[in-house]
C-alpha cells in the first residue's frame, strides 16, 4: 500500500514539474517578446477607443477595408491553387499502372530462360510471404535489377513477376521523370512512389519498374566531370543529380510513418510502436550497368542483379515454337530456324515471325512456310529487297565479282560457318552481299578464325584486283571491318606476342608502333587470300557468272557451282598429266636397254 502511495506521489510531482515547466516557457517567451507584446496590446486598444465611439462613420472604411482584405486573400488562393494544380500535373510523369492479373503474362509465356524464371520465382515467394520472412528476421528486397541487351524480355520478365505475385505493376521509363523546370523531377519520383505505397498497403505490396534506369541513375562523378551540374543543369532541371538523389531516398526511405493521417494520430498520441513502411519493390532494366552510381547499386537498394542474355540454341526453340503455336503455319524446321537465329532476341524472333505471317498473307495464303520465315528473317537482318532495275551491266559485272571474292573466301576459310546466301540485289543500302551462318553457336573463337575472318573481309579488294584489273569504292565496310578485327587481335587478344592490352586505358587512336603492326598484319592476310583466289579462279568466276545470270544464290547453289569448278579443274589437270607421264615413261624403258646392252 505504501508502494502504491509513493508511486502516487511521483506522478502528481511530475506533473507539477511538467505544468511548472510550461509556465517557465510560455514568461520566457512573453519576456522576449515584450516589445511586440505591448504593440500589439496598445494597437488594439487604441483601435478599440477610436472606432466604437465612431462606429457609424467608420462603418464605411471598415467594410472597404474586409473588401479589399477578401480580394487579397481571394488571388491569394487563386495563385495558389493555379500553382497547384500546374505542378500536380507536372509532377504526374508518364506512368502505366497494371492491376493483379491485368496483363495476362506470367510465367508459363516466359521461354527460354529457365534459369532466370527460376530466381524470379524465389522474388515471387518473397512478395507473397513477406510476413512470415520478416518472422524469420530477414528483410525483403527493395530493388532488382534486370541487365541485358534490348529486346531480352526484362520487361516481360517484370510483368511476368507482378503477375505470379498478384501485386499491381507500374511501368515507368527514366527519361520521362526529366523536366526543363527545376523540382518538378523529384515531384515526379516522389508522387510515384507515393501511390505505390498506397498500392502496396492495399495489396501487400507494389512492384515500380523503371526502364533505361541507366538514363537518370548515371554515376555522380561522371555527371560531375560532364558539367551537369552546372548553371543550365540546374536551372533548367534536367541535371540528374537531384533526381537521383531522390531516387536513392524513395528507394531506401527512412523508418517513418508516410501519410499525414498517421502522423496526426502519432502526434496525439493515439499511435505507438515502429512505423511500418510498405513494401515497394523496384525492378530497373539497363543494358548499361557500369555506368550506374554505386550508391544505387549498394545493399539495400539494388541489392540483387539478374542478367537476361540472348537465349541459347535450345531456348530460341522453345521461343519460335511459343509463337508459332499462336499463328498458322505449315510443318517448320524448328531445328533449322533456331540454327539461322543465332544471336536473335525474343523480340527479334517474334517479330520475324510476325512479319512472315504478313507475307503469307499478302500471298493469299493463310499458312505460314519455312520461306515465308527465311524472306522475314533476310529482311530483317539486311533491310528490304529493292532491286535497282537501272544497273548497268558493267556496274552488275563489277559487283558480281567483288561479292565472289567475298563468297569463295568465306567457303574455304570459314569450315565453322555455312553460306547462307550471295547476292548483287540491293537489301537495304547494300548493293550486295555474302552471307553465312554459324553451323552452331560458339562463345570464342581462336587466332586462326580471326584471320579467317580478316581474310574474308580482304577477298573482295583481291577479287577486284585480279578479275577487274582496278580497285572500287565499294570496299569501305570491308576494309574498316577488317582493321578493327586486325586491331582487335594485337590491342586486345594480346595474340601479336606482345600481352598489351590498349583497353586497359580507352585508347581509340593507335599509336605509330601499333598502327605498323596492323598494317602488317593486313598485309600478310590480303597477300594470302589474293594467292587463294588466284588457285582457284575458276570457282570464283563461276560465281560470278552465277550471279550475274540469277542475281542471287543460296547455300546449296554455292556449293554445288564451287563442287563443279573443283571437279572441272580437276578433271583438266589429270588430262595434262597424261602426255607427261607417258613422255617420262619411255626414256627409262630405253635406257634400260642400253642399260642392259651396255653391261
Amino acid at each position: 500500500m505504501s508502494d502504491l502511495n509513493d508511486m502516487t506521489d511521483r506522478i502528481g510531482d511530475r506533473k507539477e514539474d511538467e505544468i511548472d515547466e510550461a509556465i517557465d516557457r510560455v514568461l520566457n517567451r512573453a519576456q522576449r517578446h515584450w516589445k511586440a507584446i505591448v504593440f500589439w496590446i496598445a494597437l488594439f486598444a487604441g483601435s478599440y477607443l477610436l472606432v466604437v465611439p465612431n462606429l457609424s462613420a467608420w462603418a464605411p472604411y471598415i467594410l472597404y477595408a474586409l473588401m479589399m482584405l477578401f480580394q487579397i486573400a481571394f488571388a491569394i488562393v487563386f495563385v495558389v491553387i493555379q500553382f497547384g494544380a500546374m505542378f500536380w500535373f507536372l509532377g504526374r510523369g508518364r506512368t502505366y499502372w497494371v492491376e493483379p492479373g491485368e496483363s495476362g503474362i506470367s510465367f508459363k509465356d516466359v521461354k527460354g530462360a529457365e534459369d532466370i524464371v527460376e530466381v524470379a520465382r524465389r522474388v515471387v515467394t518473397l512478395l507473397r510471404g513477406v510476413k512470415s520472412f520478416k518472422e524469420m528476421g530477414g528483410e525483403v528486397h527493395r530493388g532488382l535489377l534486370l541487365v541485358g541487351p534490348p529486346g531480352t524480355g526484362k520487361t516481360y520478365l517484370a510483368q511476368a513477376i507482378s503477375t505470379e505475385a498478384g501485386v499491381p505493376f507500374c511501368y515507368a521509363s527514366a527519361p520521362s521523370f526529366q523536366n526543363m523546370f527545376f523540382g518538378i523531377s523529384n515531384l515526379r519520383i516522389m508522387m510515384l512512389y507515393s501511390k505505390a505505397r498506397k498500392k502496396a498497403r492495399q495489396y501487400g505490396a507494389c512492384i515500380v519498374f523503371i526502364d533505361e534506369i541507366d538514363a537518370i541513375g548515371q554515376s555522380r562523378a561522371a555527371q560531375a566531370g560532364a558539367g551537369a551540374g552546372g548553371f543550365l543543369g540546374g536551372m533548367m532541371g534536367a541535371g540528374g543529380m537531384g533526381l537521383l538523389n531522390e531516387l536513392l531516398l524513395q528507394m531506401d526511405p527512412p523508418n517513418i510513418d508516410q501519410g499525414w493521417i498517421n502522423k496526426l494520430l502519432r502526434k496525439m498520441g493515439l499511435r505507438s510502436g515502429k512505423a511500418h513502411v510498405p513494401n515497394v519493390l523496384t525492378i530497373g532494366a539497363t543494358n548499361l550497368p557500369d555506368i550506374l552510381d554505386p550508391a544505387l547499386v549498394r545493399p539495400g537498394r539494388f541489392d540483387r542483379k539478374i542478367v537476361v542474355d540472348l537465349p541459347d540454341y535450345d531456348g530460341r526453340k522453345d521461343i519460335i515454337q511459343y509463337y508459332l503455336d499462336k499463328v498458322k503455319h505449315k510443318e517448320m524446321p524448328i531445328n533449322k530456324m533456331a540454327s539461322d537465329t543465332i544471336g536473335y532476341s525474343p523480340v527479334s524472333i517474334k517479330y520475324v515471325i510476325n512479319e512472315a505471317v504478313v507475307m503469307a498473307h499478302f500471298d493469299s495464303r493463310d499458312a505460314i512456310e519455312y520461306h515465308d520465315f527465311t524472306a522475314a528473317r533476310e529482311a530483317h537482318e539486311w533491310g528490304l529487297r529493292q532491286p535497282i532495275r537501272s544497273i548497268s551491266e558493267e556496274e552488275k559485272y563489277r559487283i558480281a565479282y567483288h561479292e565472289a571474292g567475298h563468297c569463295f573466301a568465306q567457303y574455304k576459310l570459314l569450315p565453322n560457318e555455312r553460306m547462307s546466301k550471295v547476292t548483287i540485289i540491293r537489301h537495304g543500302q547494300a548493293l550486295g552481299l555474302s552471307a553465312t551462318k554459324p553451323r552452331e553457336e560458339r562463345h570464342t573463337r581462336d587466332k586462326q578464325e580471326i584471320l579467317a575472318d580478316i581474310q574474308s573481309s580482304l577477298a573482295s579488294r583481291a577479287a577486284e584486283q585480279i578479275f577487274l584489273g582496278t580497285e572500287l569504292s565499294g570496299v569501305t565496310s570491308d576494309l574498316e571491318q577488317a582493321t578493327r578485327m586486325a586491331a582487335a587481335c594485337i590491342g586486345w587478344f594480346g595474340m601479336d606476342g606482345s600481352l598489351y592490352s590498349t583497353r586497359a586505358f580507352n585508347e581509340i587512336a593507335p599509336d605509330e608502333r601499333t598502327k605498323r603492326k596492323i598494317e602488317k598484319l593486313l598485309d600478310d592476310q590480303f597477300k594470302q587470300v589474293k594467292k587463294l583466289l588466284e588457285d582457284n579462279r575458276e570457282a570464283v568466276m563461276s560465281i560470278a557468272q552465277g550471279l550475274l545470270a540469277k542475281g542471287e544464290l543460296d547455300g546449296d547453289e554455292i556449293m554445288q557451282i564451287i563442287k563443279n569448278a573443283e571437279e572441272s579443274r580437276s578433271k583438266s589437270a589429270a588430262l595434262q598429266r597424261v602426255p607427261e607421264l607417258n613422255a617420262a615413261d619411255e626414256p627409262p624403258q630405253q635406257n634400260s636397254g642400253q642399260i642392259e646392252f651396255a653391261a
